[in-house]
């Protein structure tokens, strides 16, 4: 069948069972599809429904369900945003407590990500309220960072059959580097943030990595190892994440804003990052699994 509906929980909460699936399927058939047998990628986790028709989105608490092409699924190139998506951290935030600045900030953020204020012009603004910060404490926020469960069985897993895996982000090099490092990306990119060894400069280098910076990135590494854009796979939360989100082959509104999620076909709520896994058609048992580190 040319479609399918990937139905994914959260590992850590296997809620997936056959009514869950069986409703899933009644949904589509309602639609007009004509639904195949299941096949179930994880138990209580993941199941691919297969389709001819129309897609429909049933309503599962506690489920992801995503209609995706049957063809073309698994993909050469991942470009991750990450903040909030390959890390549970907002940097700028977690630097912004040293100053007790941190609600202040990180309402600034908030508007940034959700597309109410633009992402430079909001970068600026809180870096420039970092001024003075000694350069030591980025090491103390480095200390501070949560990998997203699910985060190096995804890199692991991806390198094993032959993806590049790309860190993107509006951030600071500073802290991509250490996550590059951590959990085995191929490369990074993202802001340089100014000091003079001591205390923080209140500015950022230019140009300013933004959202038009990482669709060109994922142009240009496409570009770079002769793939098409359909064979390439992203994932962010954020607005400046929503040109390569709609450009790719897949991408995926990962725990995203609501404004960022209304305009992503493909949307995690609830599942962790290996959901982007299962996504591709992979199977539990063909997983690198990994903790995070």
């Amino acid at each position: 069948m040319q479609n399918v509906l990937v139905l994914i929980a959260n590992p850590a909460r296997p809620l997936l069972d056959g009514a869950a699936v069986q409703h899933a399927a009644e949904a589509l058939r309602a639609a007009g599809a004509e639904v195949g047998p299941p096949d179930w990628l994880a138990p209580g986790v993941a199941c691919d429904l297969p389709f001819e028709g129309p897609p429909a989105a049933p309503k599962l608490p506690g489920i992801d369900a995503v209609a995706l092409s049957a063809e073309g699924r698994r993909k050469r190139l991942l470009v991750a945003d990450m903040e909030s998506t390959i890390i549970e951290n907002e940097m700028l935030d977690d630097l912004a407590d040293f100053l007790g600045l941190r609600e202040r900030i990180a309402g600034i953020t908030a508007r940034a990500m959700n597309g109410e204020i633009d992402f430079a012009g909001a970068l600026i603004e809180r870096v420039g309220l970092l001024k003075g910060l000694p350069v030591a404490r980025l090491d103390e926020a480095a200390e501070r960072i949560r990998v997203m469960p699910g985060a190096a069985t995804l890199v692991a897993t991806l390198h094993k059959y032959g993806a590049y895996c790309a860190l993107v982000s509006g951030g600071f090099t500073y802290f991509t580097r250490m996550v590059r490092e951590r959990l085995g990306f191929d490369f990074d990119a993202a802001n340089t943030i100014e000091h003079d060894g001591r205390a923080l400069a209140g500015t950022v280098q230019r140009p300013i990595l933004g959202k038009e910076a990482k669709l060109a990135t994922l142009a240009r590494l496409c570009a770079q190892r002769g793939l098409e854009p359909a064979q390439s796979l992203s994932v962010g939360d954020g607005a400046n994440d929503l040109p390569m989100l709609q450009a790719a082959g897949l991408g995926v509104a990962f725990h995203a804003k609501p404004a960022v999620a209304a305009q992503v076909a493909a949307r995690i709520d609830h599942g962790d990052l290996t959901a982007l896994l299962y996504l591709q058609g992979y199977r539990r048992r063909d997983f690198i699994e990994r903790n995070d580190p």
